[in-house]
């Protein structure tokens, strides 16, 4: 599977939003647009394969980073609560011209369910990645602590590579750590720091973090007419069976796929699972689009 990159810009809310788009290398993408909105503390690249395999087959993907991830600009006022990340997607989706089917993987997720619910017709489907309305809070702790426990940083890659091996013990440590790098920007001292704004990880005045509110998810699953799948890990700390179930009764026309050996990070950890299930719901969506 094929495809071309090239790095794009866009206008978010709070400033610029960096993007790869990602065209067939034969065919126009004319299947329709794709947005892949990665999970809190990541970059646009934790999407790169699947991106790929999703355009090879027809679709013109964007990968986003979102606001204060990756080359994205930070928020000036520090604000990263859920709605600035809703109003960055819905001010993306304008320039594009015409409604995308959305993958959000668990903070992105977030922000295309509610999107869509809030306003509906802003997507043409949902692929919610390990997310639902309802999270687990030992797994929330967990990304929390990974995410605050280095506040100086690395000295060198190694050291880098041997915090993702704690957090990721199902994972096998690359050969080639190097990979690593698009996820860490460089002191002028050389020391290496995680590539997201530290404001992202701390509560605003009124309490609100990123991590949308229970009641709020609720409500917005509840409007969401539009084709959706659940992709989640079997090894997920975030997404349980109670969540899945309480997802699929907010939106009866929703299907689900448990991926088994994967956990929280469904596309890294099996991406071949992954885009597969994507792709049938790609499928599907396209045919329907024609039938109708």
């Amino acid at each position: 599977m094929t495809a071309n990159r090239e790095t794009v810009e866009l206008r978010g809310t709070a400033g610029a939003i960096v993007a790869d788009r990602w065209t067939p290398v034969t065919g126009s993408g004319d299947r329709g647009a794709v947005v892949m909105l990665h999970g809190g503390g990541q970059t646009r690249h934790s999407w790169n394969r699947a991106a790929a395999g999703i355009a090879a087959d027809g679709w013109t993907v964007h990968t986003l980073d979102a606001r204060g991830h990756g080359d994205s600009d930070w928020a000036p006022d520090g604000d990263y609560r859920i709605g600035g990340f809703i109003d960055d997607l819905l001010a993306v989706i304008e320039q594009l011209g015409e409604p995308p089917v959305l993958f959000g993987a668990s903070l992105g997720g977030m922000t295309g369910l509610i999107a869509e619910g809030e306003h509906p017709g802003s997507v043409r489907g949902l692929v919610l990645v390990d997310i639902t309305p309802k999270v687990e809070p030992e797994g929330v702790e967990r990304i929390t602590a990974f995410m605050k426990g280095r506040p100086d940083g690395f000295a060198d890659l190694d050291e880098v590579a041997a915090a993702v091996a704690a957090y990721q013990p199902h994972r096998t440590r690359p050969s080639n750590i190097e990979g690593l790098r698009r996820n860490l920007r460089e002191r002028e001292d050389g020391r290496l720091f995680w590539h997201w704004d530290p404001a992202f990880t701390e509560p605003r005045d009124d309490g609100e973090t990123p991590v949308a509110p229970h009641a709020r998810m609720v409500e917005a699953a509840r409007l969401v007419e539009v084709p959706t799948l659940l992709v989640h890990g079997g090894r997920s700390d975030i997404v349980s069976d109670d969540g899945v179930a309480e997802l699929l009764e907010l939106i009866p026309h929703a299907s689900a796929v448990n991926v088994a050996e994967a956990g929280h990070m469904v596309a890294g950890d099996d991406n071949a699972v992954f885009v597969a299930e994507a792709g049938g719901f790609l499928d599907a969506l396209g045919a329907a689009h024609r039938a109708g």
